[in-house]
């Protein structure tokens, strides 16, 4: 008896050992991924010529907001490109993520005949790309998406990955659902919205994340097929064209409003991740605990 106690004793003390470890493992992982913002954050509020003398600071030795003062230098703009910014985001998320949760969904059914080859284009398409001048033919020339927020929002609507976590994902659920339905006489659009899409709530929150930040991190396609004519575009476009052009000041002799030897460039830099990713960070807390799940339920099911 006193064997058998002093072993749970023994057992209870690894177990705490090993779960204390992995506290402090994460804890240290944790704040490894917080310094490098809190750095960017603290740099944003600093003066250019104490990074020059200092470099990057945790916290900044000589306080300004004047990087904060050029990028809202015209709010007006700056608010209309977060409202195209959002407004792609939601629309994008939205049918994008129907349209990858329809595709996966039908792929991993045994009774569509052609899933293995319309997979095999999908996952074709990972290998080899066409190239970016056909694509901007195709949507300048054919699709006429010139100047047009389409152009922005059509390119992210489907991800071969997405499409291949979203199949992976789907397959757990037994074809009996889909069966035990039809028998009861519901059609295939009935079937995937009412009994897939509820089971499949932590792909999707998964798969939305993903498509959320690619709009939200979309400048490319913006840069291809938006004129800088246009008043408002995306929020990503506009911070890399504020920060080009205080570069271009800060290397010209050009004067302006600012002297160009005191644009403070290096600190701009950090205002505008903060400006882009702020509203990014507070999002991802609500979606976290299924984001978890479907990125560990997608891995396994691969």
């Amino acid at each position: 008896m006193e064997q058998v106690i002093a072993r749970q004793r023994g057992t209870d003390v690894s177990s705490v050992a090993i779960r204390l470890f992995g506290y402090i493992f994460i804890a240290v992982f944790a704040l490894c991924c917080l310094i490098p913002f809190l750095v960017v954050l603290g740099t944003s509020f600093t003066s250019e010529k104490s990074i020059t003398l200092h470099g990057y600071n945790l916290w900044p030795k000589e306080f300004s907001s004047f990087a904060y003062k050029i990028v809202f230098e015209n709010p007006g703009i700056i608010l209309g490109s977060y409202g195209v910014t959002l407004g792609i985001t939601i629309v994008g998320t939205t049918i994008g993520l129907f349209v990858v949760a329809m595709t996966g969904y039908s792929l991993q059914r045994p009774d569509f005949p052609y899933r293995n080859r319309i997979s095999f284009f999908i996952y074709f398409t990972t290998l080899f790309h066409g190239g970016v001048v056909p694509f901007y033919l195709i949507m300048t020339q054919w699709l006429h998406l010139k100047d047009n927020y389409l152009a922005v929002l059509l390119p992210g609507l489907m991800s071969p990955f997405l499409i291949i976590m979203m199949k992976s994902f789907v397959t757990s659920i037994p074809h009996a659902i889909t069966e035990s339905a039809k028998m009861d006489g519901a059609g295939d659009f009935r079937i995937f919205t009412k009994l897939i899409l509820p089971m499949t709530t932590p792909a999707l929150a998964t798969i939305g994340l993903f498509i959320a930040l690619g709009y939200w991190n979309e400048w490319y396609n913006a840069m291809l097929f938006l004129s800088p004519d246009l008043k408002y575009r995306p929020l990503q476009l506009f911070l890399y064209n504020v920060v080009t052009s205080a570069d271009f000041i800060k290397n010209s002799s050009v004067s302006s409003n600012v002297q160009p030897r005191d644009m403070p460039l290096e600190s701009m830099k950090m205002a505008t991740a903060v400006v882009a990713t702020g509203p990014v960070i507070l999002f991802y807390p609500l979606v976290q605990k299924y984001f978890i799940k479907g990125i560990t339920v997608g891995a396994v099911k691969g």
